[in-house]
């Protein structure tokens, strides 16, 4: 699915208050706890880190807290990467509402970050998606709610210019807004998000690899990978089922140049929905 669908949605309300801003020193070092290039974080999440399915039939309030971090993290054997996160982890946490739900969203940029963040729900029509409410400096709090009233899969990310920089540093996930019905009951879901890494070193460079800006702006990445690093979804992670089991997979692109010719071999899928829409026929 790419990045942008055909369903817009939900009519946005901002709330929330900000808390003073506690900045990071100048050199905007973070935790080792957050990773060091000797001890980068894992942070890929795994294809089955995602929220149950909504098993109920009346509208409930759901609340999204975000920790916009960022960390050193494993990029691939030998390599790790600064990346810029949504709890830590690339894709951001898997969001999951149903129609007529309220959606309370909290921001939380950590003091030692070295920008601005904020996050955009392409869930929501309102101003930016949310974008605007939750533009929150380092050591700020921000949030919005709104109504999911139309169900779809959509890319949520970080919107502060230079949008792109953010999300190529690992600044995307999804939400997924069921229908009042829900979606056919399934054996397994999985959660994949394709995305694009621009490093100064060509691939393969062990060590610390540094973010390229002019790459960025040409876009040719050295890396294409799925759920923040390279090799993300192999071994222990890779996406496995037993043999006459049915799966969904929600899958979405971050980006924020590419797009992607996703497809399993060996397999055909029974139902496609064409840009994730849950409206129009599969």
């Amino acid at each position: 699915m790419t990045r942008h669908t055909l369903a817009s949605l939900a009519a946005a309300l901002i709330l929330l208050s900000t808390t003073a801003p506690v900045l990071a020193d100048a050199t905007h070092n973070h935790p080792a706890e957050n990773g060091t290039a000797a001890a980068p974080l894992d942070i890929v999440r795994k294809a089955t880190d995602l929220v149950a399915p909504v098993n109920r039939t009346g509208p409930e309030t759901i609340r999204v807290k975000l920790d916009t971090v960022e960390v050193t993290g494993r990029l691939a054997d030998g390599a790790s990467y600064h990346y810029w996160t949504f709890n830590r982890k690339v894709p951001g946490p898997f969001v999951r509402a149903r129609v007529g739900d309220t959606v309370e969203v909290e921001l939380e940029n950590l003091a030692d970050s070295s920008e601005r963040h904020s996050v955009d729900f392409h869930a929501v029509t309102g101003p930016g998606g949310g974008a605007v409410a939750t533009d929150a400096a380092p050591g700020e709090t921000k949030g919005f709610t709104f109504k999911a009233q139309k169900p779809g899969l959509y890319v949520y990310h970080c919107a502060v210019p230079l949008a792109a920089h953010h999300i190529a540093n690992g600044m995307y996930g999804l939400i997924l807004v069921e229908p009042e019905q829900g979606l056919p009951t399934v054996d397994r879901e999985f959660y994949v998000m394709q995305g694009e890494i621009y490093t100064s070193q060509p691939f393969g460079t062990k060590g610390k690899l540094t973010e390229s800006l002019d790459r960025l702006m040409d876009e040719t990445p050295e890396y294409y990978v799925f759920n923040g690093a390279a090799n993300a979804l192999t071994g222990d992670n890779a996406l496995t089922a037993k043999v006459g089991e049915t799966i969904r997979i929600y899958f979405g692109v971050g980006g924020p140049n590419k797009t992607s010719s996703f497809h399993v071999i060996g397999e055909i899928f029974d139902k496609a929905y064409q840009l994730a829409s849950l409206t129009s026929e599969p």
